[in-house]
């Protein structure tokens, strides 16, 4: 019998294992149970629900408003998959994202893509979650260069789109409640209307 977890569980690495490749290697060997995704966030292997029930309809708005404006080459999915962050020592599983799609093409027996190819990252927090989406991911995906991360607050009930990544994490950021619309900026260059995020 499987037990589900509701909040995410690290697992403990064997002491001296701590490089990212040897954490890669281990991640990559957990048998990890339906539903669940295993990211390495702050150097530990941390496992999780994806997003359930209502995030779903907000997930599936998210691709259908901005997968048209995707870059030549690229697209916007909500399929599991792990992008890597060597540099910073991060491997992560965004919830919405847009790529390149010859990533996909070039590693078709792999289980983690390169996080340089990603266009937009997108990240609905949990009560489980939260922190990681703020605090450990918005640095990472601004230092990486993601041009554009779009994180959808569950709980506060607004979205703010970053951009303009730098070496210090993004210099723009824009937020609107749910209900609005927010302006996306380039390589999307779009308005995301916000109306469908908000419960029946």
């Amino acid at each position: 019998m499987t037990v589900m977890l509701e909040r995410p569980k690290i697992i403990d690495v064997p002491h001296g294992s701590a490089g990212f490749q040897e954490l890669c290697r281990a991640l990559l060997s957990l048998d990890v149970p339906d539903g669940y995704r295993a990211e390495i966030i702050g150097g530990n292997i941390v496992m999780s629900p994806w997003s359930r029930g209502g995030c779903m309809r907000v997930m599936r708005s998210i691709r259908a408003q901005l997968d048209p404006h995707a870059p030549q080459g690229h697209f916007v999915d909500h399929a599991p998959s792990l992008f890597t962050f060597p540099g910073q020592g991060r491997a992560y599983g965004p919830d919405v994202y847009g790529v390149a799609s010859h990533v996909f093409d070039e590693g078709e027996d792999e289980f983690q893509f390169d996080g340089e190819a990603l266009s937009l990252v997108v990240e609905l927090t949990s009560p489980s979650t939260r922190n990681a989406d703020w605090d450990d991911k918005l640095p990472v995906y601004g230092c990486a260069g993601v041009p554009v991360y779009l994180l959808v607050d569950m709980q506060e009930k607004h979205t703010t789109v970053f951009w303009e990544p730098s070496r210090d994490g993004y210099t723009k950021r824009r937020t609107a409640p749910f209900g609005d619309k927010l302006p996306i900026p380039k390589p999307y260059d779009c308005v995301l209307d916000t109306t469908d995020f908000v419960r029946p």
